[in-house]
């Protein structure tokens, strides 16, 4: 993995993060593993999306299928096994470019593309409003999480553990968020 691959995400404010990260190409291999329900669902969530501003999507979280011979943390074994469904709405719809949909309650999230030559720059931005506020630094760490198993797969390398990965990142991330500028 590249060591910029590794740098946590920044907090632009204290409801906002952002990660960077730099991905094999070419960018369309790279936005059908945001798209394709069966090839999301390997990194992050299944699940249907609409293809469409306006469309709907249906998060299918079951981290059985990214680290099938873990045992979770005793908080997290709904995640693990039998998971849950989260509904979204796509906000924006630029393939391959850029991809934003609401999260959770009152977050959205916000992947944009660019072509580096062979390579992809991959540009998330997690906004929590209001009653999603506090879970802003787990959001943090789960992106950051899921992010790495996206990247080992398009690397075709070892995928990382996820549950001691998930807990070390939670605790980093709320450190970096302390340190968050207030505006």
């Amino acid at each position: 993995m590249k060591p910029e691959n590794e740098e946590p995400g920044k907090f632009s404010t204290p409801a906002e993060v952002r990660i960077i990260r730099i991905l094999p190409g070419p960018i369309e291999r790279v936005w059908d593993y945001l798209v394709d329900p069966e090839k999301r669902s390997r990194w992050f969530a299944g699940g249907p999306m609409e293809p469409k501003k306006g469309g709907k999507v249906e998060l299918f979280f079951r981290h059985k299928n990214i680290a099938p011979d873990e045992t979770p943390p005793e908080h997290m074994k709904h995640v693990q096994d039998p998971g849950f469904k989260m509904p979204a709405t796509i906000l924006r719809w630029e393939p391959p470019h850029v991809l934003s949909y609401t999260f959770d309650e009152d977050s959205d999230v916000t992947f944009e593309l660019t072509v580096q030559g062979k390579n992809v720059q991959l540009v998330l931005t997690h906004r929590a409003r209001g009653e999603d506020l506090p879970s802003i630094t787990g959001y943090a760490g789960g992106w950051h999480m899921h992010l790495a198993h996206l990247i080992a797969l398009l690397e075709g390398t070892p995928r990382p553990p996820l549950w001691p990965m998930h807990a070390k990142l939670k605790a980093e991330y709320q450190k970096l968020h302390a340190a968050a500028p207030l505006s």
